[in-house]
This record gives C-alpha cells, structure tokens and sequence, in this order.
C-alpha cells in the first residue's frame, strides 16, 4: 500500500483530536496516563500544531483512495540534544498495521528534516520499541543510539 502524508490544516484538527485519543487511550495500558472527567486524555500541547512554526502534524493517507490510515506529529523537542527534530505521536490505525505503512511513514518524515532526531517508542510497549529499533536501524543502518529510551540519530549526511 502506497501513502502520503497530508498536512493537518485548522479546519481538520477535530479529526487530528479524535485520532489522538484512539492513539492515547492504547497507550494508557502502559504509560499510566488518565483520561479526565469528561473522559478526554490531556493533550496540553495540541493546539500549538496550529499555531506554531517548529511542529507539524500529518494525517497518513492511502495514496490511490485518500483513505485514512492514521496519523503522525513532529516537533523540535528535544530531549538529549540542542536542536533536531522528534516524533510526538505516531500512530497506523490498527487494521493497518504490519502492511510496511509505519515504515514507509517514519522514512518520510525522517528525510523531511535533515539533521538529528530523537524518537521514544511508546513507553513500556515492547511492540512499540521494537518496530522502532527496526525502523531506525534500517534507516540509519545501525548508525543510531538508544539512551535513557530514546532513539538518536543524525541523517545529514544521507
């Protein structure tokens, strides 16, 4: 399956909030997160995708259809190094999954920013660090370090 990562613009961000809390609540079963009494897990930084310059975020979409696959979110928090860019969220709609479209979404986005990045598969899923592993290494061919759960590496030179 062919896709192409498109750009969330304001009027859509209702759909972009939807798919968060899908992507939120199957992380609740390892990170702990709470979702509040209106039953909406916090995302304090969500509307800064619409505000501000240092992060984008894509709807992952079928390249024939234009159907939804999922979505992803990037910014330029750092947590190991001064400047680069990071996955926040990243997420295939289930039904999806295991058909190469993670991959094929990690290795857009990692060639749309040259420089350094550092990605943090979600925390206590073993799938979750595993398909990163494997993307990453693939990408960087194993030119890549993981500290303190976070995945670095550096493209610039690819």
């Amino acid at each position: 399956m062919n896709i192409y990562l498109d750009r969330v613009k304001e009027e859509n961000k209702d759909i972009l909030f939807r798919l968060l809390e899908y992507s939120l609540f199957e992380e609740s079963l390892n990170d702990g997160n709470e979702m509040n009494n209106e039953a909406i897990f916090e995302y304090k930084y969500f509307d800064k995708y619409f505000t501000d310059d240092d992060r984008d975020a894509f709807f992952i979409k079928e390249l024939k259809t234009n159907k939804l696959l999922g979505f992803v979110m990037i910014n330029t928090y750092m947590q190991k190094s001064s400047n680069g860019h990071s996955i926040a969220e990243f997420m295939v709609i289930p039904k999806y999954r295991r058909n190469k479209i993670g991959k094929q979404v990690a290795f857009k986005c990692f060639d749309m920013h040259r420089g350094i990045w550092e990605v943090s598969s979600s925390f206590g899923s073993d799938l979750a660090y595993h398909f990163w592993k494997k993307v990453i290494d693939e990408y960087t061919n194993c030119n890549n370090k993981f500290v303190d759960g976070i995945f670095i590496f550096n493209n610039i030179e690819k």
